[in-house]
């Protein structure tokens, strides 16, 4: 059995928008250059149009290619795997304890940390909707026999609304789910994430946490030591960390950060 823990930016969306680049070429030829219509105002209107999608879809297949080859765990550049491997580091479960993986997805980095606390369990949940067809439950349990990994379990379940009790678990993480989540309150999310953590387990949060996105959130974390929480810090990944500050700026990365510390 193979490890397969996909690409974020999935293979069949490249392809579409390939595909919709070819189409509004040939349709520029049909009514732009071929004699197939007279020359006049229709044929100019046409004509810029179907140029016009012709270049911004080639551009944007660029760009979304682009994408894919950094984030494949089978290319060069491997920054999914930096970045899974990097927050994963910083979850410590104690022997016997479990920790909770939110958005997993493929099950990437629910395994990661399953494999550097081998004495502990890893509890993955998605929701595993539309948008990302490709991943599944059976998709992440599958990858964690192949990696030889047996202290995962995964789920399906609501980030917004988590069906555990409080500080139940002895680790949260998450990786790139929450700016997903259609909301004008993620620092709510992050609270109901933080609400199943123990006292004195720890977290890890990678994700865009722009202003715009997120609100200020360096008074979120004071926010956090003033509810009691021993360490909190916030780490900008963008300056060399997961990834330079111009891959973050063509990637649309911007703002991408890992909140960590302990409760």
């Amino acid at each position: 059995m193979k490890v397969d823990y996909k690409n974020w930016m999935p293979k069949g969306m490249v392809f579409g928008m390939g595909c919709g680049a070819v189409v509004a070429l040939i349709l520029y030829i049909i009514f732009g250059i071929a004699p197939i219509l007279q020359a006049g105002i229709l044929k100019t209107v046409l004509s810029v149009i179907f140029l016009v999608l012709t270049i911004f879809l080639v551009i944007t297949t660029l760009w979304m290619y682009m994408m894919y080859r950094a984030f494949s765990y089978n290319g060069k550049r491997q920054m999914s795997k930096q970045i899974i491997e990097g927050i994963a580091a910083y979850v410590s479960i104690p022997e016997g304890g479990k920790g909770l993986d939110i958005g997993c997805g493929s099950g990437a980095l629910t395994i990661a940390c399953a494999k550097r606390n081998p004495k502990a369990e890893m509890l993955g949940i998605d929701r595993w909707g539309k948008e990302y067809a490709s991943f599944s439950k059976n998709l992440c349990e599958n990858n964690s026999k192949a990696e030889g990994v047996s202290n995962t379990s995964f789920m399906q379940g609501d980030a917004c609304k988590l069906p555990f009790e409080d500080e139940t678990f002895d680790a949260v993480t998450s990786n790139y789910v929450y700016h997903n989540i259609p909301s004008n309150d993620r620092q709510s999310i992050l609270l109901e994430t933080l609400r199943t953590l123990k006292k004195g387990g720890t977290f890890a949060i990678h994700d865009i946490m722009s202003k715009g996105r997120y609100g200020d959130m360096q008074a979120f974390a004071e926010k956090l030591k003033g509810m009691g929480y021993s360490e909190v810090k916030l780490i900008d990944t963008t300056s060399g960390m997961f990834m330079s500050r111009f891959e973050a700026l063509w990637m649309e990365l911007s703002g991408s950060t890992l909140l960590v510390g302990r409760k």
